[in-house]
């Protein structure tokens, strides 16, 4: 049966009209599958459900993702990280080459939602990587991904009674009403750079963006994975922020918005 599957140009170039049109008539596409992003699980004959591409030097791995999670998309990566990831997706992709394996890179995964703090709706972004975040330059297991960003500016937060304090340099980039990026302070003074930027512009409500323009900031939650989660509803994704708070594992900021 067809699949709701998302197939965006740049997958459609990279794997051909045929086994474009072949995933979208259900033929190669998986039923269930485990998000390549969030890491829970999907249907692609209930839900919309996206081609996410990932391309080594001299392998390609076609994953599936949530499309609330990511959009489809090309994901270029090193040959190295695809042949040395442990764990094998067989049975939730299509194989372009054999035995190839989704990369374990930890990826950054962004949600946005409204977040009520003292009577007022904030635009929020929470992001959660899909895997631990150590420290560059080191080995072994641990999860730096707080300590980081509080050594960044980010405070820790340990509920959501208050709007936290702005962080200066950091920004959040909207362009035509669409997010692009989370932008940190360059080096030496120098441009700001991307701390994450959207392979593709990611849409955000019509709610989200009159509120990100009435403040003219977005507020920034993040937390180690497994903390948050890929939550269906803004007030099970408050829930999941207050649980996490309460927890110790929530640092947040203000970032003022870049563009409209």
């Amino acid at each position: 049966m067809p699949r709701m599957l998302d197939v965006s140009d740049e997958v459609r170039a990279e794997i051909g009209d045929e086994e474009a049109d072949r995933l979208l008539a259900g033929e190669n596409a998986p039923g269930s599958y485990d998000c390549t992003s969030c890491r829970t699980p999907g249907d692609s004959g209930q839900e919309r459900t996206s081609t996410v591409l990932f391309i080594g030097d001299e392998t390609a791995v076609l994953a599936f993702a949530h499309a609330t999670c990511l959009p489809s998309q090309v994901v270029q990566v090193t040959e190295e990280q695809l042949q040395g990831a442990v764990k094998s997706i067989t049975g939730d992709r299509v194989d372009l080459e054999p035995d190839a394996i989704v990369p374990e890179q930890a990826v950054l995964g962004v949600t946005s939602g409204l977040v009520l703090i003292a009577g007022e709706l904030h635009p929020a972004l929470v992001v959660e990587p899909t895997g631990p975040i150590v420290r560059p330059g080191t080995v072994g297991a641990g999860d730096d991904f707080l300590p980081l960003l509080i050594e960044q500016g980010f405070m820790p937060a340990t509920e959501l009674a208050d709007v936290p304090p702005v962080l200066h340099g950091w920004s959040v980039l909207l362009a035509m009403g669409q997010l692009h990026a989370v932008l940190q302070p360059g080096t030496n003074g120098g441009q700001p750079v991307a701390w994450w930027q959207a392979h593709q512009p990611l849409l955000v409500t019509d709610g989200w963006r009159a509120a990100a323009n009435k403040h003219q900031q977005v507020l920034m939650f993040a937390a180690p994975v497994g903390s948050i989660g890929r939550q269906p509803r803004e007030d099970l994704l408050r829930d999941a922020l207050d649980k996490a708070a309460a927890n110790g594992k929530l640092v947040a900021a203000a970032l003022p918005l870049a563009g409209t």
